[in-house]
């Protein structure tokens, strides 16, 4: 999914006193730009300083070594009322691990009670396991998958960026590939999908995995490769016309249960595909449209998009969320929907910004959950799906709700 070069770390001072609860939260936007005047200063007069890992007031510890958090989290934020309702007064933020290159793709089992994640960097697919809190790896090579889910037959599917290619795990352990061209031209990286009651398979095919580092870049002549001097294939073995070779226009597919691919939208419907989510009813398909991908031009313009689905296909698009704090605009990417219908958003964008976007149904952001970098991809999961997990660039992150998630993830 969409990488921003604007998650940056913000350095700032660390505070002389405490604030309180009261006031962190009513001068969240406020303290961020107070850390960018105290870093100016602090660069002005050659002082060392350490950024703080966001711009909580004082600013916060991760992982196992930190202390006691603030209850309620300063960083839980409701911007709605109705934000509380959906939250856990007496449960913070936690980071979890953060030994990853680029996290994507979570997926809660709750057959097995485990977490799948894909680092796409390391082309690896980890499971973290509930007991234990242990991060293992699942496929020590995961090809770069990006995207994953499982059916509503429980088998896991995933969206393979260096193959260029979707792919299912069957229940005997054999491997089938699911889509891997359209109209004799390669896939482009399929980067999220999500799995529909009546058998089918939707997944967005941007272009984010046709580099080095997430995938492979094209043969020579395609666009991110157009004189040849980056050597494609080599970093795993790439042999034959195994998904696409040459970056083709975007796509939002449909897998039908027999197996037929079809376009539901075109690049000239919209942009840089990226996360995607069904409404509770499955009557609406929520896409987020991200920054401008690898060989291309111009990029979508980092909105959320949501259309009515009717038989199989995509109708009357529109503008679900602008993605917009204040003036400030917010990078979209991985989506999931809770049992109300809430609409839960990775976003990347500065520092103190940057995190989970909530938005009622009818579209209004109600809370943010703020994070020390942008948010890839999010999913619910734990045996009561009352846990929200967040990856984020290579850290994974927990928050226990007090609401459910819904469908399959």
């Amino acid at each position: 999914m969409a990488r921003s070069k604007q998650d940056t770390p913000i350095n700032s001072h660390k505070p002389t006193a405490l604030l309180t609860r009261r006031s962190v939260f009513s001068t969240a936007l406020g303290a961020t730009c107070l850390a960018v005047a105290s870093s100016a200063k602090a660069a002005k007069n050659d002082e060392i300083v350490d950024p703080p890992s966001v711009v909580t007031s004082p600013p916060r510890e991760w992982g196992p070594k930190a202390g006691p958090s603030y209850l309620p989290d300063p960083d839980v934020i409701a911007i709605d009322p109705s934000f509380r309702d959906l939250t856990y007064f007496a449960a913070p933020i936690r980071r979890v691990w953060d030994k990853g290159g680029w996290l994507e793709g979570p997926a809660w089992s709750s057959e097995g009670r485990f977490l799948l994640i894909s680092d796409v960097i390391q082309s690896r697919i980890l499971r973290y396991t509930w007991e234990t809190g242990e991060i293992t790896d699942f496929r020590p090579d995961g090809y770069a998958v990006n995207g994953n889910c499982f059916d509503f037959d429980g088998r896991l599917v995933g969206c393979e960026d260096f193959f260029r290619r979707v792919v299912r795990w069957e229940h005997d352990g054999s491997t089938k590939v699911l889509a891997d061209s359209f109209e004799g031209k390669g896939l482009n990286s399929p980067n999220d999908i999500v799995p529909h009651p009546d058998g089918s398979l939707w997944f967005t095919d941007p272009g984010y995995g046709t580099n080095i580092t997430e995938g492979h870049a094209d043969e020579p002549g395609g666009p991110t490769n157009p004189d040849g001097t980056i050597r494609w294939k080599i970093g795993r073995e790439l042999t034959g016309e195994i998904g696409g070779t040459k970056r083709q226009q975007d796509h939002v597919f449909r897998i039908a249960p027999d197996g037929t691919l079809k376009a539901v939208l075109f690049e000239k419907d919209l942009l840089d595909p990226n996360g995607l989510c069904f409404s509770t009813d499955y009557k609406k398909l929520y896409i987020a449209s991200t920054a401008k991908g690898p060989g291309q031009k111009i990029g979508g313009d980092q909105a959320i998009h949501v259309y009515d689905v009717n038989d199989g296909s995509l109708s009357n698009g529109r503008i679900f969320a602008d993605m917009k704090v204040g003036n400030i605009q917010l990078h979209p990417d991985g989506l999931r929907a809770d049992v109300f219908g809430n609409l839960w958003c990775g976003a990347s964008g500065p520092l103190g910004m940057c995190g989970v976007l909530v938005f009622n149904p009818s579209g209004k952001l109600i809370g943010r959950i703020r994070l020390p970098q942008g948010c890839s991809n999010l999913t619910f999961g734990g045996p009561k799906r009352d846990h929200l997990f967040m990856c984020a660039a290579g850290s994974l992150f927990v928050l226990q709700l007090g609401v459910q998630g819904f469908a399959p993830s």
